[in-house]
């Protein structure tokens, strides 16, 4: 199978991440049976490795990457899946750091394809998902491949979610906020005993900085199960160092050491998610594992996690970050003043319409940007003129542009050295700002684009 064929199959599965049901709860839409069923159709792949399972609203990402990066550097064979990608459905499933090849991702879809197929006709279930297919596929790529571990990064939720069906070694909840409200729940405490859903009974939990709502309930959870919780900010806390934009150096006082860390990643997030990595690794560790303090060391210094407070350009500086949501984007900008000296702030911005746009843009108003409206590719992404709308209501006069290239052009032509242009909004636009700068072909997918963006 060649892999535009294989993208196909993969495509014309049912995918709730770019159609997301609305007004449904997560118990509607989603099933762990079929989950189930599929994997015991390939010998339960996922029960032959060990896992770091990872949810939370902002930073699991990172945190997961991180993690990978440092068990890579002690040596170790990894494989990390996550979710979305930014260029490329191969991102979503790597080894040793790297995203798969394309012969050994179409190899991975031809073999799942007859099981996924028998379990939609047999099963009763309804069929498998593109989330859950691909879940299947990271499984059986870290068994096939001998892995020492599998860090695996949650999709949506935590309970009810495709990855869910692991008995982690070490658990890693990060910081909770309201995000998907449709489908999780309309409080932080909803959303946090849906991510606490990952806790396994006497497993390890590390509980990265929560609002008190939240960790009530995640510990309330851990000690239902007998679960251990280690928490960020009391049994594994952190001091900042130096910063400049090509990244930070802290401390971190750990349950066992005192680690001196660089990682290339900005913002003082990084710094929370850099202490949870540590403290997971650690918790793996007393577990038996030999991870030694220089490969934490090396791990963070090397990690690659894009479209994250990314800077792209200089003179004037261009930084990509793809907050979609309240609380995530209040931290980037929080962040962006405390790491970079600007002038004016010129906004590249794009939405996707399930996401709370309004009190995003309220936030970046008070900034006084220059602002270019624009959308990327991705079916759920909110119309510019809508963005414009919601600015105006500021004061703020908008450009609209019909595509994010011409949205850089055009800021790029207006600003001077000294000035910053961000790029922000969603994790797609900054995705599609980096391909325009660094010459990236993307993979396009013309039947899931907007109606109005296709062409014949």
């Amino acid at each position: 199978m060649k892999y535009p064929d294989a993208i196909d199959l993969l495509l014309s599965l049912v995918d709730h991440e770019r159609n997301h049901p609305v007004g449904l709860r997560q118990k509607a839409i989603f099933d762990l049976g079929r989950m189930e069923r599929l994997l015991h159709r390939l010998g339960d792949p996922h029960n032959s490795v060990p896992v770091i399972h990872v949810a939370g609203t902002k930073g699991k990402g990172s945190t997961a990457a991180l993690c990978d990066s440092a068990l890579h550097a002690a040596g170790y064979h990894t494989g990390f899946y996550s979710s979305p990608h930014l260029h490329s459905f191969r991102e979503r499933i790597r080894r040793n750091t790297i995203p798969i090849s394309e012969g050994e991702f179409s190899g991975l879809v031809e073999g799942l394809w007859p099981h996924q197929e028998w379990v939609g006709r047999h099963e009763g279930l309804g069929p498998v998902t593109l989330f859950e297919f691909m879940t299947g596929m990271a499984f059986q790529c870290f068994r096939s491949n001998n892995t020492d571990f599998q860090i695996i990064e949650v999709g949506l939720g935590g309970r009810l979610d495709a990855t869910n069906v692991v008995n982690a070694d070490v658990s890693i909840i990060t910081s909770i906020s309201l995000d998907h409200t449709a489908i999780l729940g309309d409080t932080i405490g909803e959303i946090a005993r849906e991510k606490a859903g990952i806790i396994k009974t006497g497993g390890t939990v590390v509980v990265a900085p929560q609002k008190p709502e939240a960790l009530s309930v995640i510990l309330d959870v851990c000690h239902s199960l007998s679960a251990t919780p280690i928490l960020v900010g009391k049994d594994v806390t952190w001091s900042p160092g130096p910063s400049s934009i090509d990244g930070q150096e802290m401390t971190v006082a750990g349950r066992d050491h005192t680690y001196e860390l660089r990682v290339p990643l900005l913002g003082k997030y990084q710094l929370e998610n850099a202490a949870t990595a540590v403290a997971a690794l650690e918790a793996l560790r007393d577990r038996g594992h030999s991870i030694p303090d220089e490969a934490i060391q090396q791990g963070f210094d090397k990690v690659v996690w894009p479209c994250r407070m990314e800077v792209l350009g200089r003179d004037p500086v261009v930084v990509v970050d793809g907050a979609h949501n309240e609380y995530s984007m209040d931290s980037m900008l929080e962040s962006l003043a405390s790491y970079m000296n600007f002038r004016r702030l010129f906004l590249v911005v794009g939405f996707s319409r399930d996401k709370s746009v309004a009190k995003m843009v309220g936030r970046m108003a008070e900034m006084d940007p220059v602002v270019f409206a624009s959308r990327s590719r991705h079916p759920r992404s909110t119309p510019p003129a809508q963005i414009s709308s919601l600015f105006n209501e500021h004061g703020i006069e908008v450009t609209e542009t019909a595509s994010l290239a011409e949205a850089l052009i055009q800021a790029r032509d207006l600003a001077d050295e000294g000035d910053l242009i961000l790029a922000t909004g969603s994790l797609f636009v900054a995705a599609e700002i980096r391909e325009e700068i660094l010459r990236i072909e993307p993979e396009l997918y013309p039947d899931l684009l907007p109606a109005d963006l296709r062409t014949s």
